[in-house]
């Protein structure tokens, strides 16, 4: 099978894509792939570490306002869909894969048009724009949350989860925890706000942690590296004193983490949320305010409406309110399960295998 993908600006764009180019390898390992990506995306910095062919197109976003920065936009994209077609043509893909970004838009649409089978994957609850334009050319369109379905074609649509969900699924717990400075055995919380950190989520945990010093559960607590000199001074010495909190920069091996946490703390980005679901991890949402189309509150909304999670808003999130909530989940055993169980359910652990056979049916 020759797969051409394409997914770009974000990781939640990108580790999808992944996921799903890693099963591929598994089940059909002399398929050849090659990945289209944009100029200036964080995909130029993961693809260069795989193996994957990786090309890239210059092409950028639309603005919000009337500005003449968009008419370059049109020029770009229409250059880009000329330059997809051409690489279309030279490699010959029996299907191509959109992940969502602004490039997939040009690479995908340009694919329709010469007629190749075409496929979308949204990962969030509500699709970002460049998936509501190409849902009327693609063949079909994957989704994550059953709450997407709304806003595309019925005929064209099926759940079939986020791949990077099953890439987690089968991790063993472990004696991991030790690594820093924390017991296996007890009851852990995991708190973090993405590989850079959260401001609002820093806040609420620092003067949280006096609180969380006398609890019987422990908290492992990853800053993000530009706030963790600043925690640092600010706890001081007293650090310490707390036992059970264990402060990081970054935690560089989060789902092996993960699976060795019962409860995790943080934003509602769709590879975090396909991770933690993966391991049926029940967890305390704090989606972030400053992504398009506010799509994190309407991830986390899902899930805590099927009891899987927890919400807390970025302007309401207190010190106060973050350990009354933890401590709503942590100290009543029958609560956890039970959102522990409600999390498996929503991770669609086969995601990878569903999109694989969704896009074997089509070649």
């Amino acid at each position: 099978m020759r797969v051409l993908v394409t997914g770009g600006g974000t990781g939640g764009h990108i580790y999808p894509a992944l996921a799903f180019i890693n099963y591929v390898k598994k089940v059909e390992p002399d398929s050849s792939f090659l990945y289209v990506g944009a100029n200036r995306g964080m995909e130029n910095k993961i693809l260069p570490q795989t193996d994957i062919p990786f090309l890239t197109l210059e092409i950028q976003g639309f603005k919000r306002k009337l500005t003449f920065e968009n008419f370059k936009t049109i020029q770009l994209f229409l250059k880009s869909i000329r330059q997809a077609k051409k690489i279309i043509r030279k490699f010959h893909p029996d299907v191509v894969i959109g992940t969502g970004g602004y490039v997939s838009g040009a690479v995908v649409y340009a694919a329709a048009k010469l007629n190749i089978p075409t496929v979308v994957h949204e990962q969030n609850s509500v699709p970002g724009i460049t998936n509501k334009f190409l849902a009327r050319y693609v063949d079909k369109i994957g989704i994550a949350f059953e709450d997407a379905a709304e806003y595309f074609p019925k005929n064209k649509t099926i759940l079939v989860g986020n791949p990077r969900a099953q890439e987690v699924v089968g991790i063993k717990r472990s004696n991991l925890l030790r690594q820093f400075n924390l017991n296996p055995e007890k009851k852990t919380v995991l708190i973090f706000g993405g590989s850079q950190g959260a401001l609002k989520i820093n806040q609420a945990v620092v003067a949280a942690i006096p609180e969380f010093a006398k609890k019987d559960y422990q908290v492992l607590y990853a800053s993000g590296e530009r706030y963790y000199e600043e925690i640092n001074d600010t706890i001081g010495m007293t650090k310490d004193a707390f036992a059970n909190i264990s402060i990081q920069p970054y935690i560089k091996n989060m789902t092996e983490v993960m699976v060795n946490c019962d409860l995790l703390v943080g934003r509602a980005g769709a590879t975090s949320i396909a991770e933690f679901t993966g391991l049926g991890l029940p967890a305390v949402l704090i989606p972030s305010p400053y992504v398009t189309n506010d799509h994190q509150t309407k991830n986390a909304r899902s899930l805590s409406k099927e009891g899987a999670a927890k919400m807390i808003k970025d302007d309401q999130l207190t010190a106060e309110n973050l350990v009354a909530t933890v401590d709503e989940i942590m100290e009543d055993d029958a609560l956890l399960q039970q959102m522990s169980s409600q999390s498996k359910k929503q991770g669609i652990p086969d995601a990878a295998d569903r999109l694989y056979q969704f896009v074997k049916s089509m070649i």
